[in-house]
């Protein structure tokens, strides 16, 4: 798929980090952007830079996300690109100083981190499935956000790494059921960047997680995201797969 003005495109958590970057980017190609998120402050100043809508949304409900794409879609018409970046990364072990972990934490973390993803990819899907193909043949493209914490989740990540390990087995069966659609659907698992989370820890602190990435070894940076999502849009063949985006890293216990 080729990005253009003709093109409308959807980032939720586009109010910073990895979606603020992707937003940004698809605005610089000309795509017609919307950012869902639930920071509206941040949320409004970014889509009036990238001359873009924003659309406050809680994307674990169901129905806040059908409110908002219906919004969306009136401002800027059906979208062909759909970027899920929204999610939380609490701390909390299986049981810790006060017990058992925080059933209500674990469970807002897969509502947030997974329905979250599902919500938006599917919602976003039933509209493209609508529409006719594009001159590429698609008539759309799903990216969500998983992490390498699917794979390798630390001490203390355990809701984290089951939402993003949701995410991940998410990603092929998705594929499958849309490909009679020609929407294809991918997801990244990013490995350590440098987003509003790791920004507050201290410089020091920064550089040396940085230095246990093979190469390059430093902290990723969020437009390298958003070029990799731009390369999956526009290569037809990338489908039903997670690309892990982290430097060569594994992730130690700790």
């Amino acid at each position: 798929m080729l990005l253009s003005s003709k093109i409308a495109a959807i980032v939720t958590g586009g109010a910073s980090g990895l979606g603020e970057a992707t937003a940004r980017m698809l605005a610089a190609q000309g795509c017609s952007v919307s950012i869902f998120d639930m920071d509206s402050e941040r949320g409004e100043k970014i889509a009036h830079e990238i001359k873009g809508l924003f659309v406050s949304t809680d994307v674990s409900d169901p129905n806040a996300v059908a409110t908002s794409l219906k919004t969306a879609r009136a401002e800027q018409g059906q979208e062909r690109i759909c970027v899920c970046c929204a999610g939380i990364a609490p701390g909390a072990k299986t049981v810790g100083k006060e017990g058992a972990h925080d059933a209500a934490l674990f469970s807002k973390t897969i509502e947030i981190n997974l329905l979250g993803v599902f919500n938006m990819a599917s919602q976003s899907a039933a509209g493209m499935v609508k529409t006719d193909p594009l001159p590429s043949d698609e008539r759309g493209v799903i990216i969500n956000t998983a992490s390498i914490a699917a794979y390798e989740g630390q001490i203390g990540q355990l809701a984290y790494a089951a939402s993003k390990g949701g995410v991940a087995s998410m990603t092929l069966p998705m594929a499958r059921d849309l490909s009679r659609n020609n929407i294809r659907v991918m997801a990244i698992a990013p490995g350590l960047f440098l987003t509003p989370m790791l920004q507050g820890l201290p410089q020091d602190v920064q550089d040396s997680l940085g230095k246990t990435i093979p190469y390059p070894d430093r902290l990723g940076d969020p437009a390298e995201f958003a070029a990799l999502v731009k390369a999956i849009v526009e290569n037809p063949m990338l489908n039903g797969e997670v690309i892990r985006l982290d430097g060569a890293l594994r992730m130690a216990p700790k």
